[in-house]
C-alpha cells in the first residue's frame, strides 16, 4: 500500500516553510561567507577598516581574524542542513552584536561608510539597521524552519579547518609586504620620479579625511632623516596642496594612485608604504598611539 506523505505528529515541515528556510539560509550564508572569507584573506585591510570603525588599533587585527572565522563558520553551517540551526543562531548573534556596537557609537559613526561587508556600500544611519534587521530575519527563518542539529563532531572539524586557514593566511599577509617591489617611476609634481633611489615614504590620503589629516599633522612633527615623502590622493587630487598646507607636512604630490594600487592593496586611507631603493620595508596601516612612529623609527626613517 502507498504510504502517506506525512503522519499525524510528524516533524516534517510544510513545503513552503522548507523552501523559505532554504532560501533564507542560502542568502544569509552568501553574505556571511563573502564577509568572512574576505577578512581571512585580507586581514590587514579588514583590520584597517575596523580601526576606522573605532575599534582600538591594538584589537583591530585580532577582531578582523576572529570575526572572519566566526562569519565563515556560520556561513558553512548554514549551508549544511544538519548544522543549519547552529549556523543561524551564530549568524544572529553576530548581527545583534554588530548592531549593538554601531548603536553605542552611533553619534561618532553617523554618515560614515560601513566597511563590515566588502563591496557593499552602506553608510551608518537608519537604513543600516533596516538592512541588518532583514539579515536577522533570514537567520530566524533559517533557524526555525530546519531540522534539529546532530553529530556536532563534523562542525568542530570544520571550525578547526577554518582556524588553520586563518592562521596560514595571516602569516602570509604579515610576511608578504617585505621586499615587494614598487613601480620604477611615478609622476610627482608633473615630472617622472625614480622610486628605486634612496628612501621614500608614500602616503595615500583622502584630502577630506580628518583621520588622514591628523596623521599627517603628527608626521609633520617627526624628525625625518634622508627620506622623501610623497603624498598620493586617492580622490579629489585638486585638494592635495590645501591638505599639505593644513597639515604642515613637507611632501610632494603624485597623481599615480592607479599605478601604485596595482602593487599595493588597501581599503580607505590613511595608508603608507616605506621604501628603500624601491623595495618595500613596511606597509603602515595603523595611525594611532605610537604608530606609525615606532615602525618608522625602527626602520631608521626618523630620529
Amino acid at each position: 500500500m502507498a504510504q502517506p506523505l506525512s503522519r499525524p505528529g510528524s516533524s516534517r515541515l510544510p513545503a513552503w516553510k522548507s523552501v523559505a528556510g532554504w532560501v533564507s539560509a542560502v542568502l544569509l550564508a552568501a553574505i556571511m561567507l563573502v564577509a568572512g572569507i574576505w577578512k581571512l584573506t585580507s586581514p590587514l585591510e579588514a583590520a584597517t577598516r575596523m580601526h576606522q570603525a573605532l575599534v582600538p588599533a591594538s584589537l583591530s587585527l585580532p577582531a578582523a581574524v576572529g570575526f572572519g572565522i566566526a562569519e565563515t563558520f556560520s556561513g558553512i553551517l548554514l549551508l549544511l542542513p544538519r548544522f543549519r540551526r547552529w549556523g543561524a543562531w551564530l549568524s544572529g548573534l553576530l548581527l545583534v552584536a554588530f548592531m549593538v556596537y554601531i548603536g553605542i557609537n552611533y553619534d561618532q559613526l553617523l554618515g560614515e561608510g560601513c566597511n563590515c561587508f566588502p563591496w557593499i556600500e552602506r553608510a551608518v544611519g537608519p537604513e543600516f539597521f533596516v538592512s541588518d534587521a532583514a539579515m536577522l530575519l533570514f537567520a530566524v527563518l533559517a533557524g526555525v524552519w530546519c531540522a534539529p542539529p546532530r553529530r556536532w563532531q563534523g562542525a568542530i572539524w570544520a571550525l578547526a579547518a577554518i582556524a588553520v586557514f586563518a592562521g596560514a593566511s595571516l602569516a602570509y599577509n604579515l610576511a608578504a609586504p617585505q621586499g615587494k617591489l614598487a613601480p620604477a617611476t611615478i609622476t610627482v609634481d608633473g615630472r617622472p620620479f625614480n622610486l628605486r633611489e634612496g628612501r621614500v615614504l608614500i602616503y595615500f590620503i583622502d584630502p577630506e579625511c580628518t583621520h588622514c589629516l591628523f596623521a599627517a599633522q603628527d608626521m609633520a612633527r617627526y624628525q625625518w632623516k634622508d627620506v622623501q615623502i610623497i603624498v598620493v590622493p586617492v580622490e579629489r587630487e585638486f585638494l592635495a596642496q590645501q591638505f599639505l598646507e593644513a597639515s604642515g607636512l613637507k611632501a610632494r604630490v603624485s597623481s599615480d594612485v592607479a599605478k601604485l594600487r596595482e602593487v599595493y592593496s588597501f581599503g580607505d586611507p590613511p595608508f603608507a608604504v616605506a621604501l628603500e631603493k624601491g623595495r618595500t620595508l613596511a606597509e603602515l596601516r595603523v595611525f594611532e598611539g605610537d604608530e606609525p612612529q615606532a615602525t618608522l623609527r625602527s626602520l631608521g626613517f626618523i630620529e
